[in-house]
C-alpha cells in the first residue's frame, strides 16, 4: 500500500542552474499552475557548491525558495530535478537490429568515442526510441555521477525526496511538444542568462544536444561595451531595439552578432551531427527559439537567414494556466518553461 502511495504522488518540478533555481507545481492534465517561485543566485557560489560537498548554498538557497519565495502553494514533496543541460551528454545512434544484445556494449563505445568524461564517473541510461526491419535506433545520455549526487544531496537536505533527475532541455522539449508542433522535427535553441542549450527533438525523443557558455547577459554586455552605456541601458536597448530597424540598428547588430555568430556556429553543429548520425532523410523542419535571453526583437528573422530554415521565438509560456494566483511579470515569464516541463512529468512515465 505505502509502494503504491509512493508512485501516485503528485510531482513537482525543481529547475537548478548556475544563475537561479525554480520551482513549479503543476495539474498536468491541465496545466493548471498551482504554485511557483524562483531566486536568482551566485553563479561562483553555484559552481563552489557543486564541485564541494561540504558546502550548502545549493541547500540554503532551495530551502530559501521554499520558505520565502513562493506565489500558491505546492502539492507534494516529491521532485523532478532539472539539471544544467551543459553538464549532461545526449547522443542518438543506430546499430543493426542483429546486434540488439549488444547494445549496452555499443553505448560503452558511443560514451568511450564522443564523452569526455570516463565511464565510471557517469550515470548513462539508454533506450531503443525506433526500430526497423534492419536497423534499431538508440538514445544514449550521460551524467557526472557527482553532479547527480550533489543535487539530489542538497535536495533531500531541505527536506523534499528526489524521483527523476534529468537534463533541462528534455523538460523544455515536453512543454513544447504539447504546445508548438512537437511533431515536427524540431530544432530547440535555449537562450538562458548565462548559457545556451541546443537540441534536435523527433518523435518524442531528444536526439542529440550541445551548448555554449554564453546567453542573454552576454548579449548585454556586448552592447553595453560596443556603445559604451550602462548596463541598464544596454538591457533596454537589446529587448525594445534589438536587431529590428531603427537609427541604431547598426551599432546594436555590430554588438551582438559575434556571439549569435558563436549560437550559430554550435547550432550547425548540431545539425551536422543529426544528419549524418541517422540513416534516413529526414530534415529538421523548424527551429524554436526559446528561454529568458531569446527578448531580441529580429533573432528570430536572424536564424533564418543564417540557417535557411524556418525560426521564430516559441511562446508555450500560452499553455500555462495560472487560474487565480498571480502570474509572474511579462520579462520573467520564460524561465519557467522549463520548470514547468519538469513539473508536467506524468507519474506513469516513470514507474513504468
Amino acid at each position: 500500500m505505502t509502494k503504491l502511495f509512493y508512485k501516485d504522488k503528485p510531482l513537482i518540478g525543481l529547475d537548478i542552474s548556475q544563475t537561479g533555481i525554480k520551482v513549479m507545481s503543476i495539474d498536468p492534465k491541465k496545466w493548471l499552475v498551482l504554485g511557483y517561485g524562483s531566486l536568482d543566485l551566485d553563479p561562483s557560489k553555484v559552481q563552489g557548491s557543486l564541485d564541494n560537498p561540504e558546502d550548502t548554498y545549493l541547500t540554503d538557497s532551495i530551502r530559501t525558495l521554499l520558505t520565502e519565495n513562493i506565489v500558491g502553494t505546492l502539492n507534494s514533496d516529491h521532485v523532478v530535478i532539472g539539471l544544467p543541460t551543459g553538464r549532461t551528454f545526449s547522443r542518438t545512434f543506430t546499430l543493426p537490429s542483429s546486434q540488439e544484445k549488444n547494445v549496452k556494449s555499443a553505448v560503452e563505445v558511443e560514451v568511450d568515442q564522443y564523452i569526455p568524461i570516463p565511464l565510471n564517473a557517469l550515470y548513462v541510461d539508454h533506450e531503443i526510441i525506433e526500430r526497423s526491419k534492419d536497423t534499431l535506433t538508440v538514445v544514449m545520455s550521460a551524467v557526472p555521477s557527482a553532479l547527480v549526487d550533489l543535487c539530489t544531496k542538497a535536495v533531500s537536505a531541505t527536506g523534499l525526496v528526489p524521483i527523476v533527475a534529468e537534463p533541462s532541455i528534455n523538460a523544455v522539449a515536453r512543454v513544447i511538444e504539447a504546445t508548438e508542433e512537437g511533431h515536427l522535427s524540431t530544432l530547440i535553441v535555449d537562450i538562458g542568462p548565462a548559457s545556451t542549450d541546443i537540441a534536435v527533438l523527433d518523435k518524442g525523443a531528444i536526439r542529440v544536444t550541445g551548448g555554449i557558455g554564453l546567453g542573454g547577459n552576454t548579449f548585454t554586455l556586448d552592447i553595453a561595451k560596443k556603445l559604451n552605456i550602462a548596463l541598464e541601458n544596454a538591457h533596454q536597448l537589446k529587448v525594445l531595439n534589438g536587431l529590428s530597424a531603427g537609427p541604431r540598428q547598426a551599432k546594436i547588430s555590430a554588438a551582438l552578432k559575434p556571439s549569435l555568430q558563436r549560437i550559430i556556429t554550435e547550432v550547425r553543429k548540431v545539425i551536422r551531427y543529426y544528419n549524418e548520425r541517422l540513416n534516413d532523410d529526414r530534415k529538421i523542419e523548424q527551429v524554436l527559439i526559446v528561454g529568458g535571453g531569446a527578448n531580441v526583437p529580429g533573432i528570430g528573422e536572424y536564424f533564418t537567414n543564417e540557417l535557411v530554415m524556418p525560426a521564430r521565438v516559441a511562446s508555450p509560456w500560452q499553455k500555462l494556466d495560472f487560474g487565480s494566483l498571480q502570474e509572474p511579470n511579462k520579462q520573467f515569464r520564460p524561465r519557467y518553461i522549463t520548470v514547468a516541463g519538469l513539473a508536467s512529468v506524468k507519474s506513469e512515465a516513470i514507474w513504468k
